[in-house]
Protein backbone atom coordinates (compact mmCIF):
# COMPACT_ATOMS: atom_id res chain seq x y z
CA UNK A 1 0.00 0.00 0.00
CA UNK A 2 1.21 3.45 -0.63
CA UNK A 3 2.66 6.41 1.79
CA UNK A 4 -0.54 8.34 0.24
CA UNK A 5 -3.28 5.09 0.53
CA UNK A 6 -2.18 4.13 4.22
CA UNK A 7 -2.58 8.17 5.26
CA UNK A 8 -6.16 7.95 4.53
CA UNK A 9 -7.05 4.90 6.37
CA UNK A 10 -6.45 7.08 9.34
CA UNK A 11 -9.45 8.01 10.82
CA UNK A 12 -8.65 11.18 12.49
CA UNK A 13 -11.23 13.33 11.72
CA UNK A 14 -14.02 10.70 11.59
CA UNK A 15 -16.17 11.99 14.86
CA UNK A 16 -19.66 11.79 15.53
CA UNK A 17 -20.90 11.04 12.65
CA UNK A 18 -23.52 7.82 13.53
CA UNK A 19 -26.39 9.49 12.04
CA UNK A 20 -24.98 10.40 8.29
CA UNK A 21 -26.20 8.88 5.43
CA UNK A 22 -24.44 7.90 2.06
CA UNK A 23 -25.91 7.02 -1.15
CA UNK A 24 -23.83 4.68 -3.13
CA UNK A 25 -24.32 5.14 -6.86
CA UNK A 26 -22.34 2.61 -8.71
CA UNK A 27 -22.51 0.58 -12.21
CA UNK A 28 -23.82 -3.10 -13.15
CA UNK A 29 -21.05 -3.42 -15.93
CA UNK A 30 -17.55 -4.96 -14.28
CA UNK A 31 -19.87 -6.51 -11.94
CA UNK A 32 -17.09 -8.60 -10.44
CA UNK A 33 -14.98 -5.90 -9.35
CA UNK A 34 -17.96 -3.32 -8.23
CA UNK A 35 -19.66 -6.11 -6.19
CA UNK A 36 -16.52 -6.30 -4.36
CA UNK A 37 -15.90 -2.23 -4.07
CA UNK A 38 -19.33 -2.14 -2.89
CA UNK A 39 -18.50 -5.04 0.19
CA UNK A 40 -15.63 -2.79 1.26
CA UNK A 41 -17.08 0.20 1.35
CA UNK A 42 -20.15 -1.24 3.41
CA UNK A 43 -17.89 -3.00 5.72
CA UNK A 44 -15.91 0.34 5.93
CA UNK A 45 -19.81 2.21 6.55
CA UNK A 46 -20.48 -0.30 8.81
CA UNK A 47 -17.36 -0.19 11.11
CA UNK A 48 -18.42 3.57 11.84
CA UNK A 49 -22.10 2.52 12.81
CA UNK A 50 -23.47 4.16 9.29
CA UNK A 51 -26.76 2.51 9.04
CA UNK A 52 -28.25 5.06 6.34
CA UNK A 53 -26.87 4.13 3.17
CA UNK A 54 -28.94 3.83 -0.25
CA UNK A 55 -27.71 2.20 -3.17
CA UNK A 56 -28.90 3.13 -6.91
CA UNK A 57 -27.45 0.74 -9.46
CA UNK A 58 -27.25 1.88 -12.97
CA UNK A 59 -26.21 0.42 -16.65
CA UNK A 60 -22.14 1.68 -17.33
CA UNK A 61 -20.17 4.55 -16.00
CA UNK A 62 -21.36 7.37 -17.47
CA UNK A 63 -24.40 6.91 -16.40
CA UNK A 64 -23.41 7.63 -12.30
CA UNK A 65 -23.25 11.69 -12.34
CA UNK A 66 -26.27 11.53 -14.30
CA UNK A 67 -27.80 9.02 -11.47
CA UNK A 68 -26.39 10.85 -8.31
CA UNK A 69 -28.09 13.93 -9.46
CA UNK A 70 -31.42 12.79 -9.95
CA UNK A 71 -30.93 11.17 -6.51
CA UNK A 72 -30.23 14.29 -4.74
CA UNK A 73 -33.31 16.28 -6.34
CA UNK A 74 -35.14 13.20 -5.83
CA UNK A 75 -34.92 13.60 -1.80
CA UNK A 76 -34.93 16.83 -1.95
CA UNK A 77 -36.99 18.47 0.82
CA UNK A 78 -37.53 14.67 2.24
CA UNK A 79 -35.17 15.02 5.21
CA UNK A 80 -33.63 11.75 3.19
CA UNK A 81 -30.40 13.73 1.63
CA UNK A 82 -27.43 12.15 1.70
CA UNK A 83 -24.30 13.62 3.43
CA UNK A 84 -22.10 11.99 0.71
CA UNK A 85 -22.22 10.70 -2.45
CA UNK A 86 -20.16 7.73 -3.69
CA UNK A 87 -19.80 6.67 -7.32
CA UNK A 88 -18.35 3.33 -7.71
CA UNK A 89 -17.12 2.05 -11.55
CA UNK A 90 -14.82 0.07 -13.28
CA UNK A 91 -13.75 0.77 -17.27
CA UNK A 92 -10.89 -1.24 -18.22
CA UNK A 93 -9.27 -0.32 -21.29
CA UNK A 94 -9.80 -1.88 -24.45
CA UNK A 95 -8.60 -1.53 -28.56
CA UNK A 96 -10.91 1.48 -29.07
CA UNK A 97 -10.79 5.24 -28.05
CA UNK A 98 -14.12 4.37 -25.90
CA UNK A 99 -12.24 4.10 -22.76
CA UNK A 100 -10.97 7.58 -23.48
CA UNK A 101 -14.38 9.10 -24.04
CA UNK A 102 -16.12 7.70 -20.84
CA UNK A 103 -13.05 8.26 -18.44
CA UNK A 104 -13.16 12.03 -19.47
CA UNK A 105 -17.35 12.16 -19.54
CA UNK A 106 -17.43 10.41 -16.00
CA UNK A 107 -15.07 12.26 -14.42
CA UNK A 108 -16.45 15.84 -15.70
CA UNK A 109 -19.23 14.64 -14.87
CA UNK A 110 -18.56 14.07 -11.47
CA UNK A 111 -16.33 17.00 -10.77
CA UNK A 112 -19.30 19.03 -12.07
CA UNK A 113 -21.71 17.52 -9.41
CA UNK A 114 -18.74 18.39 -6.51
CA UNK A 115 -19.18 21.86 -7.75
CA UNK A 116 -22.57 21.78 -7.99
CA UNK A 117 -24.41 20.06 -5.13
CA UNK A 118 -23.83 20.97 -1.44
CA UNK A 119 -21.95 17.40 -0.32
CA UNK A 120 -18.99 15.43 -1.16
CA UNK A 121 -19.36 13.62 -4.34
CA UNK A 122 -16.80 10.83 -3.99
CA UNK A 123 -14.89 9.68 -7.54
CA UNK A 124 -14.32 5.44 -7.17
CA UNK A 125 -14.15 5.01 -10.61
CA UNK A 126 -11.00 2.67 -11.11
CA UNK A 127 -9.55 3.41 -14.62
CA UNK A 128 -7.58 0.55 -15.46
CA UNK A 129 -6.10 -1.51 -18.68
CA UNK A 130 -6.79 -5.03 -17.31
CA UNK A 131 -8.06 -7.02 -14.62
CA UNK A 132 -5.12 -7.32 -12.45
CA UNK A 133 -4.83 -4.00 -12.38
CA UNK A 134 -8.49 -3.32 -11.18
CA UNK A 135 -7.62 -6.39 -8.58
CA UNK A 136 -4.93 -4.34 -6.97
CA UNK A 137 -7.02 -1.88 -5.99
CA UNK A 138 -9.31 -4.49 -4.28
CA UNK A 139 -7.45 -4.97 -1.27
CA UNK A 140 -3.72 -5.42 -3.31
CA UNK A 141 -0.57 -3.41 -3.30
CA UNK A 142 -2.85 -0.06 -4.12
CA UNK A 143 -5.16 -0.81 -1.44
CA UNK A 144 -9.24 -1.25 -1.27
CA UNK A 145 -10.97 1.25 -3.45
CA UNK A 146 -14.06 0.93 -1.69
CA UNK A 147 -13.54 0.97 1.79
CA UNK A 148 -11.03 4.08 0.53
CA UNK A 149 -14.21 5.48 -0.71
CA UNK A 150 -16.16 5.45 2.19
CA UNK A 151 -13.59 6.92 4.53
CA UNK A 152 -13.30 9.82 1.96
CA UNK A 153 -17.33 10.27 2.24
CA UNK A 154 -16.89 9.90 5.66
CA UNK A 155 -13.50 12.68 6.61
CA UNK A 156 -15.95 15.15 4.39
CA UNK A 157 -19.16 14.85 5.90
CA UNK A 158 -17.63 15.40 9.27
CA UNK A 159 -15.43 18.02 7.84
CA UNK A 160 -18.85 20.31 6.52
CA UNK A 161 -20.43 19.23 9.88
CA UNK A 162 -17.77 21.16 11.59
CA UNK A 163 -17.53 24.20 9.52
CA UNK A 164 -21.02 24.25 9.49
CA UNK A 165 -20.76 24.61 13.32
CA UNK A 166 -18.61 27.49 12.89
CA UNK A 167 -20.78 29.50 11.50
Amino acid sequence: MSIHNQSLLDDTGILGIEDASVVIVYTEWNDTVINELVAGCDKTLAQYNISKVAKVKVPGAFELPFAAKQYWEHTQGTGAQPGAIIAFGCVIRGETPHFDYVCKGVTEGLMQLNLELPVPVIFGILTVDNMEQAEERLGGKHGHKGEEGALTALKMISMMRKLQQSK
